[in-house]
């Protein structure tokens, strides 16, 4: 296996820089404020299901996005006709993994328009929608929600999408000021989504140098081992994977506060995958304060609002890469 460099950048503070599904996992998006995040999985081979948003009361929702992972040897790589709340869900280009094997790709949809009128106004809480696939060749589905709370402190969510390379990664992670991981309030965390991924198949990730994982991985968001169900994605009901958990504990969800030393400007997370058979679609960091970054991503840029100054991150990246076995 060969350890390569990938370097992603979030993009513009404030609501949104959007852009196409990339041929890599890169910057999508960044919201900066008084912003939260949800995310959730699901996947079946009867293609029918639930997908959740938890969000506090007198929260606005910024955006809405539904990914949807897929594999060849389940059908068709082509998820028209998937649906959630029974509403039409229009996907980008698809976008294939071309470091991996059996045509495992994913495709974003901004759905918005359909969660925002069931959220804000809402009561709060967990909000349900029913999602229906178009094709059995689609793994299964990620739900991120951003949304904006005065009662929240001032941070960062950052949306990461596309794939991983599989051959292996190395992300750095820059700050322009030092961190205190100390300080009350203080937190860094990070979720990842894969499909095609199950049966003890595993990554290996290192935060700053030290392992914090070897286990990442499986089909935790379906809980059947079969081809056209093989998800996990780091959710809002996932706690925190302890410190080099087992396969059943590793839920994709990171606290990486406890490898920042103080004072330190970086984050470095490595990550080992042998198999080279997996797809990490997506990945979102979810950081304290105002970020931002010294190095623009790929493609046109949008200025961002001077209302929102940015302090932080530079140079954002991530790449993550994982192990499956055909089933």
């Amino acid at each position: 296996m060969r350890i390569n460099k990938l370097t992603l950048a979030l993009a513009v503070a404030g609501v949104l820089a959007a852009g196409p599904a990339a041929a890599s996992l890169t910057s999508f998006a960044t919201f900066v404020g008084n912003v939260g995040y949800s995310s959730d999985g699901f996947g079946s081979t009867r293609q029918d299901g639930t997908i959740s948003a938890s969000v506090p009361a007198g929260s606005t929702v910024l955006a809405a996005y539904l990914y949807t992972g897929m594999n060849g040897f389940s059908g068709s790589t082509n998820p028209a006709g998937t649906t959630l709340a029974a509403n039409a869900v229009s996907f980008g280009p698809t976008v294939f993994n071309t470091t991996g094997c059996c045509s495992i790709s994913s495709a974003r949809a901004d759905v918005t328009s359909i969660v925002k009128p069931v959220i804000d106004g809402g009561a709060g809480g967990i909000y349900n929608f029913a999602v229906h696939e178009g094709s059995g060749g689609q793994d299964g589905e990620a739900l991120v929600v951003v949304y904006q709370n005065a009662a929240l402190p001032v941070s960062t969510v950052g949306i990461l999408d596309g794939f991983a390379s599989v051959t292996g990664d190395t992300t750095s992670i820059n700050f322009a000021s030092p961190l205190h991981p100390g300080d009350p309030g203080f937190f860094a965390e990070m979720i990842i989504g894969d499909n095609f991924s199950c049966c003890g198949q595993k990554s290996t990730i290192k935060v700053n140098g030290t392992v914090i994982t070897e286990n990442a991985g499986n089909n935790d968001d379906s809980g059947e081992v079969a081809n056209g169900a093989l998800i996990t994605v780091g959710g809002f009901d996932d706690p925190f994977s302890p410190m080099l958990p087992d396969y059943a504990t590793d839920h994709e969800r990171y606290n990486l506060v406890p490898q920042i030393a103080d004072g330190s400007t970086t984050i470095t997370v490595d990550t080992v995958n042998a198999s080279q058979d997996d797809n990490i679609f997506m990945a979102t960091f979810y950081v304290s304060g105002k970020a931002g970054i010294n190095v623009p991503p790929p493609g046109p840029t949008v200025p961002e609002p001077a209302s929102l100054a940015l302090l932080g991150i530079g140079a954002l990246g991530f790449a993550l890469s994982r192990r499956r076995r055909t089933v």
